[in-house]
């Protein structure tokens, strides 16, 4: 682990970290101004940054922006006395990690350091992982089971039928598929067989003589000639029309084709990878899909599971895309807090891995800041009503704690537990339609307690049920 470095001109402030995490035993280093610390970047960055913003000479914030230029991961906590409240915001506008309110108390510095110094272990291991990435991310096991079988078809060139929801990745696969068999240094073609109509699909795949139609200009190559001694990735074949199905099988069983408008058998050397979202052997039963042509294509089955069956991956991917989506827009990579990640591996995703890459390439546009919170995530992954895990709604509380004790408010006990109880007796005559007596069942408490709350904490009548006066005054 790098040292810690703090930056302050007051000696006093500098002692108490000293102390503080000489006790702890985390290696650190001090300077009294910004400039020294700027010039220790040449040989090497700390593994968190402590700095106060007032300093003689170069500021705090300058020195934020100064290293966050050179090294964006770092997290940087800055201090500053309630006056300075407003540099704070700006400091996070900057990206820095936390901000520490003067005075403060040693214990929770040192808590924050090692938050800090976590957070900032992580990120090393997971830009270590990213660098060598594989084409495919994931460690649930079930998508060890795909990669289990993909190395098993490398020296294959058999017909492979994948199938899983949409954006699932199962072009990641089919790709991966080719890329390691003996087909990889020659073309892979992919064509999505649902995203055009049929005349033009049918073109599309066997290509046509010139005059075949009107328009047809000049004779064009299709898709199976493009991917000659390679491999082509058919998507959505659930969904192909019943002429092209006939087609399809033909090329399947006899390697040979002809080109719209053609009179001339062409063979075709292709290996045909398929992939569905659809339950393929219902279309078979149902008469919309070709039983002969199911079992050519479904000579090896794979399937891939949905990002909710491999949540384990989620915190992975998220990373992943967050530092892809960085380096395209050339800005810094956004993180996600403790809390964000958890939220966000409780989703269902239905649209899988595609739609947690487009979320994180939201959050890299969007986010206001670079630490991500559940309340910077896109508002339908807020409203989808999903449950924060208990630890994650207590940490909530404790940075709105936090937020009103930096602002300087006081008495804040009385405040903070009327919104507590204001929420839980709301939900609670939500959940039994007003009706006052079961509401206070489900909270664990008596009819009269509620009552009073009722009235203490001007909750709205709309809550009670018509007939909750006469079940009161019969109880």
């Amino acid at each position: 682990m790098k040292p810690v470095w703090v930056v302050d001109d007051d000696r006093s402030i500098r002692w108490v970290f000293e102390k503080a995490l000489t006790r702890e035993g985390i290696p650190f280093k001090t300077f009294a101004l910004a400039e020294d610390a700027m010039e220790a970047l040449q040989s090497g960055a700390p593994q968190v940054l402590v700095s106060d913003i007032r300093m003689p000479g170069t500021s705090g914030l300058e020195l934020l922006n100064n290293i966050k230029r050179r090294h964006p991961e770092l997290p940087v906590i800055v201090m500053t006395a309630y006056s300075d409240l407003e540099s704070a915001v700006s400091a996070f506008q900057g990206g820095a990690f936390e901000y520490l309110p003067k005075p403060f108390d040693v214990d929770q510095a040192v808590d924050l350091i090692r938050r800090a110094v976590g957070e900032s272990l992580r990120e090393e291991q997971a830009e270590e992982a990213l660098t060598d990435a594989p084409e495919i991310l994931g460690q649930a096991p079930s998508m060890q089971e795909v990669f289990r079988a993909i190395g098993r078809l490398a020296h294959s060139t058999a017909t492979v039928l994948i199938t899983g929801e949409s954006g699932s990745g199962k072009e990641l696969v089919a790709r991966a598929l080719h890329r390691h068999s003996p087909r990889a240094a020659k073309p892979f073609i992919a064509i999505n067989t649902a995203a055009m109509p049929k005349d033009l699909l049918e073109s599309e795949l066997f290509g046509h003589e010139r005059g075949a139609f009107t328009g047809a200009q000049a004779m064009r190559r299709g898709r199976f000639e493009q991917a000659e001694t390679g491999t082509l990735f058919l998507d959505e074949i659930g969904d192909m029309p019943a002429d092209l199905q006939t087609r399809l099988l033909r090329v399947l069983s006899d390697g040979t084709f002809y080109r719209v408008g053609g009179h001339q058998p062409i063979r075709a050397n292709v290996r045909v990878i398929a992939a569905t979202n659809q339950e393929i052997e219902t279309r078979v039963r149902e008469g919309l899909f070709r039983e002969d042509l199911y079992h050519r294509l479904n000579v090896i089955r794979l399937r891939l599971p949905s990002l909710r069956e491999r949540r384990e991956d989620i915190p992975l991917l998220a990373r992943h895309f967050l530092s892809r989506s960085a380096r395209e827009l050339t800005t810094e990579t956004k993180r996600l807090s403790e809390a964000a990640m958890a939220y966000l591996a409780a989703q269902d995703f239905p649209g899988n891995v595609r739609q947690l890459e487009n979320v994180c390439h939201w959050l890299t546009v969007m986010a206001p800041t670079q630490m991500i919170e559940v309340g910077d995530l896109p508002p339908e992954l807020r409203q989808a009503g999903v449950a924060m895990p208990e630890s994650d709604w207590v940490e909530a509380l404790s940075r709105e704690a936090e937020r009103v004790l930096a602002r300087g408010d006081s008495a804040i006990m009385d405040g903070l537990t009327r919104k507590f109880e204001r929420t839980l007796i709301s939900r609670a005559l939500d959940r039994s339609g007003g009706r006052r007596i079961e509401a206070a069942n489900l909270l664990g408490i008596g009819r009269n307690t509620i009552t009073r709350k009722i009235a203490e904490l001007g909750l709205d009548e709309k809550n009670l049920s018509p007939n909750e006066g006469r079940a009161d005054s019969r109880g």
